[in-house]
């Protein structure tokens, strides 16, 4: 147990995360220098193309750390000794989408890696998940990171470190992940800062899922830290939330593939291939035991189901490709425990599914990993949240999109979700977020000085943060703000909807539900992207935005016109005429007989609204 370590690297995206596990796993010789790529524990294209991480994941490494002592031997002199350290490292996503997945990671380390970027500072997820390591009483290490690129001012980004963390210069780990300056210090400082695991080898066995994947020939397979207790073979296992039963096929650790072992003692993290077929039974952060201790084991705190926060319909592009997205959504979910999907049907575009995300991000990822990997077109609504209406005649209805939303006057009252936002802020932009709260429809509940910076609190409306509120927060406070939120209340709102008209023809796909008083802006932004995106025809396309029969904003995409009258070299002005009335007519005619055809990039034009 005294040679464990369990920690995590935190960071804001693309603050050198990825890359400074990649010289961990360098410098303690995890992986051989044939086997060694850039990224090593990105899984996904897309993580590695846009630099992020998606999906987290542990790995194991051994650190020899040797020095010099004086032993007494024969010829009196000093001779080298030698101590193993195990390094468990979980490498966590960044985003604000993944917050669960986070906290579940940290509550299964003792210590954590704060990696803060030299040339940008301390930015939003940052500071969030400095909060989250701190509340769980863990030893965090503070390390500057990118020392290596010029110009910059690491003077001043000390000095914010100091002032927002509440730790001396000496504490602060100068680093450069890139060429690996400063990696063998911190490796000391992981050694003698965090403590090792506080667990019980024997005690009844009590461990934690951090997250899951699916393995074709494993079924699901559980990354899991032993809390006390000894995992070891033919134990027959039950997960306290879902109540789920088990005898794991194989456990073992990542080196950083998964290898095999004979058990998993207190205190190590390492994997579980249960032989489940449903990976939606593998909760993060459930606690499982087994089968003879369920009684006297008690669940860890801060389990809860993963809650979908935006909704959005799915269709595929070819009507006859409908089984082909249902069998590519399942597969997906095989690797994507917080996926929740169910069918649902357009006049328009006929068979889809209606699909919850944890956020915008997740959203883009599985829509392109749709695209990428099962070679699917497809079609998707703009993002909503759950309404809930009471109807005249009594009856409770829950709307999921606009196309169920029945006649204005069939609805008595409509209620949206409200989220409680917690946002850390320095006091300098304290002006600028609580404009941006009202903006949002929001009202400020709390403000309390932590430090340097401001803790705000306020009710707001979930639609208003799935859109682009984080992004707005980031930018007015140059990146420094960050936003938490949890939906906490429905409240009642005048909103309608709004049906957007494309040459005359409603596209389903492409109504919205919004507050009333917002109604004609948000009308105008969509008109005005569809504009921007939809390809030019041979006639003029109208693009209206109506509430009922009403038409509160309208563009048009002018015709392309082809020069008739090129032609002519001269003679009676009657012929130029002549042609100009036969190229009006045909124009007349492809007007009223002409069809648009939306590609998808128009509606994620309004997705990203």
């Amino acid at each position: 147990m005294n040679s464990l370590r369990n920690f995590s690297i935190i960071a804001h995206i693309d603050h050198g995360k990825t890359t400074l596990t990649d010289r961990l796993l360098q410098y303690t010789h995890t992986v051989s220098a044939q086997d060694f790529h850039e990224r090593m524990m990105d899984s996904n294209p897309i993580e590695k193309e846009r630099g992020i991480t998606i999906k987290l994941a542990p790995v194991r490494m051994v650190y020899t750390r040797t020095k010099n002592e004086a032993l007494s031997t024969k010829n009196g002199k000093s001779v080298l000794s030698s101590q193993s350290y195990v390094l468990n490292l979980i490498d966590t996503p960044g985003h604000v989408d993944f917050a669960y997945e986070v906290s579940r990671s940290l509550a299964a380390c003792e210590g954590v890696i704060l990696l803060v970027d030299a040339s940008q500072g301390i930015q939003a997820q940052t500071l969030t998940n400095f909060e989250k390591a701190k509340n769980l009483g863990l030893v965090i290490i503070p390390v500057l990171n990118k020392i290596d690129l010029p110009n910059i001012n690491k003077e001043e980004v000390l000095l914010e470190c100091m002032e927002t963390f509440g730790v001396e210069e000496k504490d602060i780990l100068p680093v450069s992940a890139k060429t690996g300056e400063g990696v063998p210090e911190l490796l000391e400082a992981i050694i003698a800062k965090i403590p090792p695991p506080a667990g019980r080898r024997n005690a009844s066995l009590k461990g934690m899922i951090v997250t899951s994947k699916y393995d074709a020939h494993k079924g699901a397979v559980a990354y899991v830290r032993i809390i006390d207790g000894v995992l070891a073979k033919n134990s027959k296992l039950i997960l306290l939330g879902t109540k789920q039963e088990f005898t794991p096929i194989e456990f073992g650790f990542f080196i950083p593939g998964m290898k095999r072992a004979e058990q998993i003692g207190a205190g190590e993290v390492g994997y579980i291939a249960t032989g489940l077929k449903e990976l939606q039974n593998l909760r993060v952060g459930d606690t499982f035991t087994t089968l003879e201790d369920k009684d006297q084991v008690t669940a860890l705190p801060d389990f809860k189901l993963p809650q979908p926060m935006v909704y959005m319909e799915i269709y595929p592009l070819e009507g006859d490709n409908f089984s082909l997205l249902l069998d590519a959504m399942s597969k997906l979910a095989l690797h994507d425990a917080s996926l929740n999907f169910v069918g649902t049907h357009s006049a328009a575009l006929g068979n889809g599914l209606r699909v919850g995300f944890l956020g915008i991000l997740h959203a883009e990822i599985v829509l392109e990993r749709l695209k990428r990997e099962f070679a699917i077109d497809l079609i998707a609504t703009a993002p909503t949240v759950t309404y809930q209406l009471m109807l005249t005649n009594g009856e409770k209805m829950t709307l999921h999109s606009p196309s169920q939303m029945p006649d204005p006057a069939q609805i008595k009252e409509i209620k949206e979700p409200v989220a409680t936002v917690t946002i850390f802020s320095p006091s300098q932009y304290y002006g600028g977020i609580l404009r941006l709260v009202q903006d949002k429809r929001g009202v400020m509940k709390q403000v309390q000085d932590v430090g340097v910076r401001m803790r705000m609190q306020a009710l707001v409306p979930l639609a208003e943060i799935i859109t682009d509120m984080h992004d707005k927060l980031k930018s007015l406070s140059s990146g420094f703000a960050s936003l938490e939120y949890e939906v906490t209340d429905y409240l009642p709102l005048e909103a309608v909807k709004i049906s957007i008209l494309v040459h005359h023809e409603v596209v389903d796909a492409l109504s919205f539900i919004v507050v009333r008083e917002k109604a004609e802006a948000e009308a105008r932004r969509v008109v005005n992207k569809l504009k921007e995106v939809l390809p030019r025809q041979q006639f003029e396309v109208p693009i209206q935005a109506a509430i009922g029969a009403k038409v509160i904003a309208r563009e048009t995409i002018k015709a392309y016109r082809k020069d008739v009258t090129a032609k002519l070299y001269g003679g009676d002005v009657t012929r130029r005429m002549k042609l100009l009335r036969k190229q009006a007519r045909g124009k007349k005619k492809m007007k009223q007989l002409g069809k648009v055809e939306i590609g998808q990039e128009a509606f994620l034009a309004v997705l990203k609204r």
